[in-house]
Parts: C-alpha cells; sequence; structure tokens
C-alpha cells in the first residue's frame, strides 16, 4: 500500500512552513527533505516523498516561505539566502543530517545553505539547477509567473497556461490537479504564492553575475555526496551548466533524464524518483549519518 503523507508545520526563520510527512513501516535509513521550484508547492513532491518511504527513508516535502500554505515573509525577503535559512532552522531542529533535494529555487537554496555550513548535510541533490543558469529559459519561468498575476477565468484557464509553457511534457496536467496550487478569489482562480518574489531584487536580471559567483563558491565548499539531476532538454541548465558543477564539486554524479525539460519532476517523475532512490542507496546509505 502506498503510504500516505501526515501535514504537519515546520519552522523556519521567521516563518511557519508547511509540509508533508511520510514515514517507512520499517527501518528508518535517513531523512530527506524535498524543496520544490519557484512558483510551485510541495505538491510536486507527492511521488516521490511516497516512493521515499517504501523505500526505508523519511521524507518531508516543503512548501518554501510564500508559496503554498507556508507563511509569506513579513519583509517581502525571497532572496536564496532566505530560503537557506529556512532550510538551516529546519535542520536545526532534526535529530541527524538529513539529505537536502532541492529543484530550481530549492537547488539553489540547498546549494547556498550547505555552502555556508558544509556539515549542514549528509548529501545534496540538485535537480535541474546549477550555479550558471540560462537567462533565456529564466526568462521563460518569469514570462509565465508574471503571466498569471492576474489570475484566470477558470481553472482550464490555468491548464491552457500550463499546457502552452510546457507543451511537449509527456504527462499533461489536469485541471482538478491544479486545485492545491491556486486560490479562488472573487471568481477567478491565482497562483497561491506572492507575487512579491517576482521584485526579489537578488533575482534581477542585473544581478546574474553576483549570484553565479554565490553559487560558484557555495559549491567549491560542498564536501557531500552529491548528484544532479538534468532535464536533457532543460532550458535552464546546459550541458556546459552541468559539466561546470561537477568541476566545482569533484566526485559528484550526474544524471540526464531523456525527455524531460526543466520540470524534470512533471516530465518524469519515475525517473528522478529511481535516480534518487538509487543515489541514496548506493552512494548515502554506505556513508552513514
Amino acid at each position: 500500500m502506498t503510504p500516505s503523507p501526515a501535514p504537519t508545520i515546520l519552522r523556519g526563520d521567521g516563518v511557519s512552513l508547511a509540509a508533508d510527512r511520510w514515514e517507512p513501516a520499517g527501518t528508518v535509513a535517513g531523512t530527506v527533505l524535498l524543496f520544490h521550484g519557484g512558483g510551485q508547492t510541495r505538491h510536486s513532491w507527492q511521488q516521490t516523498g511516497a516512493r521515499l518511504a517504501e523505500n526505508g527513508w523519511r521524507a518531508y516535502a516543503i512548501d518554501g516561505r510564500g508559496h503554498g500554505d507556508s507563511e509569506w515573509a513579513p519583509d517581502g525577503d525571497y532572496s536564496y539566502d532566505a530560503h537557506a535559512r529556512d532550510i538551516r532552522a529546519i535542520v536545526g531542529e532534526l535529530d541527524t543530517p538529513p539529505v537536502l533535494v532541492g529543484a530550481s529555487l530549492g537547488g539553489m537554496a540547498s546549494l547556498v545553505a550547505i555552502g555556508d555550513d558544509p556539515g549542514l548535510a549528509r548529501a545534496l541533490v540538485l535537480v535541474d539547477i546549477t550555479p550558471k543558469a540560462e537567462p533565456e529559459g529564466i526568462g521563460r519561468i518569469t514570462g509565465f509567473m508574471r503571466a498569471g498575476l492576474d489570475g484566470f477565468d477558470s481553472l482550464d484557464a490555468a491548464l491552457e497556461a500550463v499546457v502552452a509553457y510546457n507543451p511537449n511534457r509527456r504527462r499533461q496536467p489536469r485541471a482538478d490537479g491544479l486545485r492545491k496550487n491556486l486560490r479562488e478569489r472573487d471568481g477567478r482562480w491565482y497562483w497561491h504564492w506572492d507575487p512579491r518574489m517576482l521584485a526579489e531584487a537578488s533575482h534581477a536580471p542585473e544581478t546574474v553575475e553576483v549570484r553565479e559567483n554565490r553559487a560558484r563558491t557555495a559549491a567549491r565548499a560542498v564536501t557531500v555526496p552529491t548528484l544532479l539531476i538534468r532535464g536533457a532538454q532543460s532550458d535552464v541548465v546546459s550541458r556546459e551548466g552541468a559539466e561546470e558543477l561537477l568541476e566545482l564539486i569533484p566526485g559528484a554524479r550526474y544524471i540526464d533524464v531523456g525527455g524531460a525539460g526543466h520540470m524534470v519532476g512533471g516530465d518524469d517523475n519515475d525517473v528522478l524518483s529511481l535516480g534518487l532512490i538509487d543515489f541514496l542507496a548506493g552512494t548515502v546509505a554506505t556513508v552513514g549519518p
């Protein structure tokens, strides 16, 4: 039987964060924290969380600050450093160092968190994010998010926008499935994240050099087992960007998911989950907590 998640609240840095927790039936091999990308929610990790529990890992899928059911930042701080502080606060409440798994925004925040504190985690998994991100792909994501600020007339209209953004996705979403990521107000449907995220200065195009150098410095400090899972069709992470990360973190492993784009989990969640579990079983479990 597929494990069911238990809703829980975690403490971030000055914000409360909503999460789902999966517990394995037997011995716990360790804890995995799952962080989504910008504009997404913890629900993008549902299949992965259940599969981790089936394989002996306690898993938490967490809504980042300003996303889903988590609190919005009182000061509007949605920088990578703010998300990294949330990660450090969460880890500080755990008994042992966890494995950090982050997609896009969640991956960059995880990288920054470990770079500042190399002993923070047991391992690091980056899902389609590296210090060097392609501006065209980042621009498409930002454009998609901005286009939805005024909301949608219906769930079907929101679905059309999602399909138009990623028309080649193998598993197209369903309108009902978007309910967890949208909220209805005055007859319109809005993405459930804080619009102030789009005004975050540290994410602006003119700060890209500072941002990339910050991430490179963090990557050089990583000493734990690391895995990069890249969508082969990604417009955010190029092969050159992946190769640079492997140079910055010697010994890091790399998986290219054929046919998947930047949203690797949605495009091919089976490959992502299996690659993650193989990494945990073959590399992380052997080095212990």
